[in-house]
């Protein structure tokens, strides 16, 4: 009965681990594209200020739309397997993402067969189609680099902050959980995922972008706090699903 009890828990994990790293990983690599969540659902862009800056709206990264399955998944590994297990799995997911532009760092830089350059192109097909194809991607290695190279320091920043996030979400949720017993999980779930994540809103902001391109303060904070009301809406969303896995 032990036994089979521990299988099911080392399963458990297998699993919940699969699904963190796949989604840290995926997080990072359909970052780089910025979209309008406005005009994605249909409506006019809003505009508001913070701190100064002036014609704001909720222009996000592709990434924050699997994040907070990320933010939950922590939350239900710390339930489950303590703050060993969600600090394991974030060493786990930190190595995985900088093996990975590790390799494409180096794909990068293979030098392309004279024939793919242009190879898009072959997928047109009418020459109005290919003119047009042309001119949006003229060359398919151009096209590669830019999507996949993102810079060092935004990468550099992420992991920081991913980290910091993930040490702090732990730390408070364990705090929470010994103060309330098995209660109120909503209270730990939520209440820990909106410190950490306040704190990752704007140390990858600040080290990517105040320190790493000499945006103005008041920007970082501006672009941070919309992030951050984004990521706050989200965690409350997703709060009855740690319920559900609890049940």
């Amino acid at each position: 009965m032990e036994k089979s009890a521990k299988n099911k828990s080392n399963r458990l994990f297998i699993v919940l681990a699969a699904v963190f790293i796949t989604n840290a990983l995926v997080a990072e690599f359909i970052g780089v594209k910025i979209f309008s969540l406005e005009k994605t659902l249909g409506i006019d862009p809003f505009s508001f200020s913070f701190f100064g800056q002036e014609n704001l709206s909720f222009q996000l990264t592709a990434g924050v739309l699997i994040w907070p399955i990320v933010f939950i998944l922590t939350d239900i590994i710390n339930e489950y397997f303590g703050k060993k297990g969600v600090i394991r799995l974030s060493y786990l997911a930190i190595g995985m993402i900088s093996y990975s532009f590790i390799l494409i760092y180096f794909a990068i830089n293979l030098v392309p067969a004279d024939f793919w350059v242009q190879s898009h192109l072959d997928f047109a097909t009418t020459e109005s189609e290919k003119m047009q194809l042309s001119e949006q991607v003229g060359n398919y290695n151009t096209a590669y680099s830019l999507v996949f190279g993102q810079g060092l320091k935004i990468i550099f920043a992420s992991l920081i902050a991913f980290f910091i996030a993930q040490l702090l979400d732990a730390f408070i949720f364990r705090k929470i959980k010994l103060l309330t017993g098995e209660k109120k999980i909503w209270l730990r779930a939520t209440g820990s995922t909106l410190i950490s994540q306040f704190f990752d809103s704007y140390i990858v902001l600040w080290i990517a972008f105040y320190i790493g391109a000499n945006w103005p303060l008041k920007t970082v904070l501006a672009i941070g706090t919309v992030n951050y009301i984004y990521k706050v809406f989200i965690a409350i969303v997703l709060t009855p699903l740690l319920y559900f896995m609890h049940w």
